[in-house]
């Protein structure tokens, strides 16, 4: 994807009709097995990845639509948690209740499927170590099987590192690791909120996991997700980058994807210190806002992210995956008519700066 300027591509996640939402909770809810519900999927999925092709995308997902979420897509296919015993985040998450390990593939049967149905480029999407631990340990639940967060993130690492190698061989061209986490640290209110009392260590932390679960595969392009988290179109953190900048340089990864269109972003300025040798990824559709942008929208903002980083390592996407999960409304249409402007707008840019 690299020998094109500007290529497009995707976070992870397509807005899901609303009768794809409540058959995954169906599924969920054991009112519907998970045979019938992949059959009542497939199909589903194929129009998604048109949709995605239709827009004009480089590289594409499955839309996400097999998974209640990002992060509890882990504790699906992982064995060691139990359903919804952990409020963190608004939501309830699973918890951690036993020691992990790996149960049956977490991405893979969703690489297959658009890999054997499509020519694009291909991403597949996992949740980063931190993520999943700070989700999905719970103080009361999960300290007989982990006195620690720390010790989850741990044993995370070579379950992530077995299926990264798994969806590769399945035909993933791209391997994301999704860690909002870091991107929120910056906002002072949410630390105090979470009891972030040392945030440099919480930093080096993700980061090392990053490094962990990446550092020596081959034969995939690799690439790392933050953003400032959302729910019904509103951001649960706000603030520059400027905290987490030193930080993603110690990152090994090909790109690092941020959020930029959004203004609880602050702007474009974080931009000037942004690591060198690595792509960006540049957020430059604000998925919450409704107003559907222009490619000439999308030009400006790329336009204004290259006073700071050379065009030839710029990637475009939206901020984030239009729903992380299926409870998370929004509208399918707005998100094809989004992403078609984007993929207008690299083709400008191309005519541009060729």
């Amino acid at each position: 994807m690299t020998n094109i300027l500007f290529p497009t591509t995707v976070i992870g996640s397509l807005p899901r009709p609303a009768w794809v939402q409540e058959l995954i909770l169906d599924r969920k809810n054991g009112q519907l097995s998970e045979e019938e519900a992949n059959r009542l999927l497939d199909p589903a999925i194929e129009s998604a990845i048109r949709l995605q092709e239709r827009a004009g995308l480089e590289e594409i997902t499955d839309g996400e639509w097999r998974r209640e979420s990002y992060v509890k897509v882990f504790a699906e296919r992982v064995r060691g948690f139990a359903p919804d015993l952990n409020p963190s985040g608004g939501l309830p998450y699973p918890a951690v209740v036993a020691p992990i390990a790996y149960h049956r593939p977490i991405a893979v049967e969703e690489v297959r499927y658009v890999r054997e149905r499509t020519q694009r480029r291909v991403k597949a999407t996992l949740p980063a170590p931190y993520i999943i631990a700070r989700r999905m340990w719970h103080p009361e639940h999960s300290k007989a099987a982990y006195p620690t967060r720390e010790k989850l993130m741990a044993d995370c690492v070579p379950i992530l590192r077995q299926e990264i190698e798994a969806v590769r061989d399945a035909g993933a061209d791209t391997v994301q690791l999704d860690e909002p986490w870091l991107s929120t640290m910056v906002d002072p209110n949410f630390r105090e909120r979470e009891n972030v009392a040392d945030v440099q260590y919480e930093m080096d932390l993700c980061v090392d996991l990053i490094n962990q679960t990446l550092d020596g595969i081959q034969g995939v392009a690799t690439g790392m997700h933050l953003c400032h988290a959302h729910f019904d179109r509103e951001h649960g953190t706000e603030g520059p980058y400027n905290l987490i900048m030193p930080a993603l340089a110690k990152v090994r990864v090909d790109t690092i994807s941020m959020e930029y269109a959004t203004p609880v972003a602050g702007g474009l300025e974080s931009l000037a210190q942004f690591p060198g040798g690595v792509r960006l990824g540049l957020g430059c559709i604000d998925h919450c806002d409704r107003r559907v942008e222009t490619p000439e929208d999308v030009v400006a903002r790329v336009e204004g992210a290259m006073r700071y980083v050379d065009k030839e390592r710029i990637t475009l996407h939206p901020d984030c995956g239009f729903s992380p999960s299926v409870q998370n409304p929004m509208d399918l249409d707005e998100a094809y008519l989004k992403l078609k402007a984007m993929c207008q707008a690299a083709a400008l840019l191309r005519e541009r700066y060729a």
